[in-house]
């Protein structure tokens, strides 16, 4: 673990001493506030992470119909349909496990964080932290709490803060996990994966990792159930961004964006040839242009009107002479 608490303290002291300069060294606001910042940074560092696992895990989405073809085609045969199986992840690129990946990686550096705050409130240093570093953490308070108790262990007389703070932090926490897999499943889901093993896979995740997070929740320092509702809040608005610009085939969300391509191209198109009413512009003056006067002919003598006249009119031919065949 000392390699954990060295980049954690590292990051965590970096970022107390900025917000230490706005807000005090002894502030619980820095404190929590460097907590926040090293979530950041750990979440940053895992995007290309997520990115695969967003690839493989729509992946795993559309080839389920061909995963449930295997399954009715060698459902006598076990190994050969494992064996089938791990070829199409092969062949498809597909990770069943990278799904878990950003969780999985997260889970060291939030238990060196656990420790780390659980052995300030007793008083002892772990990585770069100075003795005063470990003094200002363990008595750091936010809404009348300090940052390194936890619900079953508060004690005197900020206990009942303690607990209210993090009952909410825990609320907060399972609410998030919960509703970051829910929107997964809802927005970028086609039809043919909410069927079937994988599908299974999900609803249980969906519905038992809040449960995890509640019961383990009350034993965690309150610093740490800030971090965690902290990367919980990041998955959501980075899962919600990329469902939005780039939903999986088939799925609600890809509906969602073709509805609003749609939408954007008609209020475009629409706006251009669209003409102003007299309501929409009373005060714009309205021109008229006066008719080009009507030109009388000139006046003629009688004479001239004869010499004007054709000599035969009609259709231009030569009048027959009377009693011509």
């Amino acid at each position: 673990m000392a390699p954990l608490y060295f980049i954690t303290s590292v990051v965590l002291s970096g970022f107390h001493h900025l917000f230490g300069l706005v807000f005090g060294d002894d502030s619980g606001a820095a404190w929590a506030l460097s907590i926040v910042g090293l979530t950041l940074v750990i979440r940053a560092a895992l995007i290309p992470l997520f990115v695969r696992q967003i690839k493989s895990s729509r992946n795993m989405q559309l080839i389920q119909p061909r995963v449930r073809e295997l399954q009715k085609k060698y459902s006598h045969d076990r190994e050969k349909l494992a064996q089938e199986t791990m070829a199409l992840y092969k062949e498809t690129g597909t990770n069943p496990f990278s799904s878990c990946l950003p969780l999985i990686l997260q889970m060291p550096i939030f238990l060196a964080l656990f420790r780390l705050l659980d052995q300030a409130a007793k008083g002892n240093r772990r990585g770069v932290l100075t003795t005063k570093q470990v003094e200002s953490l363990s008595e750091a308070k936010i809404f009348g709490a300090r940052i390194a108790d936890t619900f079953t262990g508060a004690e005197g007389d900020t206990a009942g803060q303690v607990r209210i703070l993090a009952a909410l932090l825990v609320v907060a926490m399972t609410a998030t996990t919960f509703l970051t897999q829910r929107q997964l499943m809802t927005k970028n889901m086609p039809p043919d994966a909410l069927t079937g093993q994988y599908a299974q896979q999900q609803k249980l995740l969906l519905y038992v990792l809040p449960v995890v997070f509640a019961v383990g929740g009350i034993a965690f320092p309150i610093g740490v159930i800030l971090y965690w509702t902290t990367s919980n809040l990041w998955t959501m608005g980075q899962q919600f961004y990329v469902i939005r610009n780039n939903p999986a085939p088939g799925t609600p969300a890809e509906a969602a964006k073709q509805r609003r391509v749609e939408e954007k191209a008609r209020k475009k198109g629409g706006g251009t040839a669209t003409v102003p009413s007299a309501e929409a512009a009373p005060s714009a003056p309205l021109t008229t242009e006066a008719p080009a006067p009507r030109q009388q002919p000139k006046k003629q003598s009688r004479e001239q009107r004869k010499k004007s006249r054709p000599a035969n009119p009609g259709s231009g031919s030569p009048r027959p002479s009377p009693g011509a065949k």
